[in-house]
């Protein structure tokens, strides 16, 4: 049924089954082969089956032993009746593509400053703002203790539903909840703005708790799902414009439009082969071409001081260039919006996590990733995920750990990382990786020495898609990208740069003399 209701399937129950049974997550099946069995005991043998949550987290596929449901019968008045069964919706691939989309809930990170986005899929049907609200109040779960929180109290649940009217969710929730101080009620608001934004039905809310309205600082009970700007897990003042670097120089611009920056990158050629821009604009982390050398850099004049990488009468502005680590071989860094600059160096015994900011520095270990053979790493902008590409004998694999912090915004720790699932391709080569949103990464995979493909994948394992295009090219060698909303996804080839994301494929953007390129972050 549509929407999801359980009595008919229940009548299918025997009595004791019907009044206890209640799923608790979802198990999504590709086919199925017909029941085996008799008697009191019936098995349904599941092909391609994932497991989602009681949050619809996608979970990964099942083990080959749990694709296997087992089902009790029973007889009741002369029919038999299902008497022991999963604790789970278990519904074929193709009527729950049709009626669920992946949106994401939204936890706040230790520190509050920004917020971080749990991917999560969910009905698409009357009661989408319920499931959304539902889902927060589930909370991010222990797993994830460290990496975000949330500011709804546990205990609390949806009254009845989250009707929406004209624009308007009325939030209802029973149980116990303390005082909220102003701070910790802006945050609150700004929570469940973020998630209820997603509902194209939802312009503004209001929330009472056991009969109680919560109020904004200025007295209001309607919140509009606006709210919440500064904690975009994107980066509040992060640009769309792109980096890089041509004949030594670091230019910026648009594709076609790439033009020196005003500052010393842009006039001194210190023989990098990567950069990286902060959220904000201000610095740039360069990687030298030898790769042994980290130096930091205004992105434009008089945008900072460094202790200097060696004066010159040429140009004063060497005097702000600053050698921020010295490695082995060092990756091209990233940004997070906490102005925090993670690096990873690819030492004789693997990779080394590093991060800098304000002065201060650390080392990181990474589960699954220190220690390993790493070609290419991402940090998501919020700071919580760890994305990186590991070189196996055979296989690459895309591996993702969680980043831990505290209050204050101090790292404390990483999460074990787990494999992204790409493909059973056994010889996979991964080329290059890049940001598409907040919760997807594309992912070029070598296919021959000049032909690549590209496919995206979500943070959580799931798959995905860039708008259902699953895309290859010739003479692909890097990814441009970004989780900015609305930027455009690009392949770096040998005669331009590819809009992987236009409606029709276009002639590539020429860029000549163009060695790398990237947004910030």
């Amino acid at each position: 049924a549509w929407p999801t209701e359980l009595a008919t399937a229940k009548q299918y129950l025997s009595s004791e089954a019907r009044a206890s049974w209640s799923p608790a997550g979802t198990i999504v099946y590709e086919d199925a082969l017909p029941p085996s069995g008799g008697g009191g005991r019936v098995e349904v043998r599941l092909g391609g089956a994932t497991r989602l949550d009681a949050r619809g987290a996608w979970q990964g596929e099942l083990a080959p032993d749990d694709s296997t449901l087992d089902f009790a019968l029973v007889t009741e008045d002369g029919e038999y009746r299902i008497a022991d069964l999963p604790a789970a919706l278990v519904v074929p691939e193709t009527w729950f593509e049709q009626r669920y989309r992946q949106v994401a809930l939204y936890f706040p990170d230790p520190s509050g400053s920004v917020l971080v986005p749990e991917p999560v899929f969910v009905g698409d049907d009357s009661t989408f703002a319920s499931s959304l609200v539902s889902g927060l109040l589930r909370g991010p779960g222990r797993a994830l203790e460290g990496v975000v929180g949330t500011q709804l109290p546990s205990g609390l649940r949806v009254e009845l539903s989250v009707p929406v009217t004209d624009g308007l969710a009325a939030i209802s929730l029973t149980g116990e909840a303390g005082a909220f101080s102003p701070a910790d009620t802006e945050l609150l608001f700004s929570q469940l703005a973020w998630t209820l934004r997603q509902d194209p039905d939802v312009d503004a809310f209001t929330l009472e708790i056991d009969g109680r309205p919560v109020r904004t600082a200025a007295g209001e009970t309607r919140v509009s799902v606006a709210v919440g700007g500064r904690l975009d897990p994107v980066g509040l003042q992060a640009d769309s414009l792109l980096y890089g670097l041509r004949d030594g120089l670091l230019v910026s611009g648009t594709p076609g439009a790439l033009d020196p920056v005003d500052g010393v990158l842009g006039r001194v050629d210190l023989d990098l082969r990567a950069v990286a821009v902060d959220l904000i604009g201000a610095r740039v982390a360069g990687v030298s071409e030898a790769g042994g050398t980290l130096y930091l850099a205004p992105l434009a004049d008089g945008g900072g001081e460094g202790d200097g990488a060696g004066g010159s009468d040429e140009d004063p502005g060497l005097a702000e260039v600053e050698t921020l680590a010295v490695g082995t071989d060092l990756l091209p860094a990233g940004w997070d919006v906490h102005d925090r600059l993670w690096v990873v160096d690819r030492t004789s015994d693997g990779a080394v996590v590093t991060w800098h900011q304000d002065g201060r520095r650390g080392r990181l270990e990474v589960p699954g990733i220190t220690g390993t053979r790493v070609s290419d790493v991402l940090v998501s902008r919020d700071g919580t995920r760890l994305v990186a590409v590991v070189r196996g004998r055979r296989a690459d694999a895309l591996r993702v750990a969680r980043l831990r912090s505290d209050d204050q915004g101090a790292v404390t720790g990483a999460t074990r990382s787990r494999p992204l699932r790409l493909d059973d391709d056994p010889s996979r080569r991964i080329r290059d990786v890049a940001w598409t949103s907040t919760t997807t990464i594309a992912v070029l995979n070598r296919l021959t020495d000049v032909s690549a493909k590209v496919v995206t994948v979500g943070v959580d394992g799931s798959p995905s898609g860039l708008g259902g295009i699953i895309t290859t090219l010739t003479g692909a060698r890097a990814l441009v990208g970004s989780p900015a909303r609305g930027a455009r996804v690009y392949a770096v080839t040998d005669t331009g740069l590819a809009d992987l994301v236009a409606t029709v494929r276009g002639p590539r953007v020429a860029e000549e003399g163009l060695t790398y390129v990237r947004y910030a972050g």
